[in-house]
């Protein structure tokens, strides 16, 4: 068994070790994984940016919303995910004026990446059968990094 999985007190695989394994299933070729490992993270930035522009109070209903489903699923990745989206949101800050085309031009390109990732590896992403597979894939690159850290989650 992997390291980094664990059991419940019950010995049950945990409700985030499953999402994972089944993202991970059509996240095999090691292209598409890299194209992921760029991609999710821009999606990622530019999501909050076009969300922030449109009003900051949507913007960080939204990121409290997300610290909800992944605090269910994770402390360490709850506490990792709101480092991340603090950094995010100054890099949103950061772009100034210039948040939304930025943003926007970034969302477009890297979900490019994703469905060409998805092509080379000839599956579709998890999210057409389950939209809460948008909010693993972030996690599914930080269980990539965690695993050659030795970090459990």
């Amino acid at each position: 068994m992997n390291p980094t999985i664990a059991s419940d007190p019950s010995g049950e695989t945990r409700q985030v070790d499953r999402l994972l394994a089944h993202y991970g299933e059509s996240h095999q070729n090691p292209k598409n994984e890299v194209i992921h490992f760029i991609a999710i993270p821009l999606i990622m930035l530019s999501l909050l940016g076009m969300i922030f522009t449109l009003h900051p109070y949507v913007a960080y209903a939204f990121m409290a919303a997300s610290m909800v489903y992944y605090a269910r699923l994770s402390l360490v990745f709850f506490g990792t995910m709101i480092l991340w989206s603090a950094i995010l949101l100054a890099l949103v800050h950061a772009m100034g004026d210039l948040a939304f085309p930025l943003s926007a031009g970034i969302f477009v390109g890297a979900w490019i990446m994703q469905f060409v990732g998805h092509k080379l590896e000839g599956k579709k992403p998890s999210f057409f059968e389950d939209i809460q597979y948008l909010w693993v894939g972030p996690l599914f690159v930080l269980s990539k990094l965690f695993g050659k850290l030795g970090i459990r989650w």
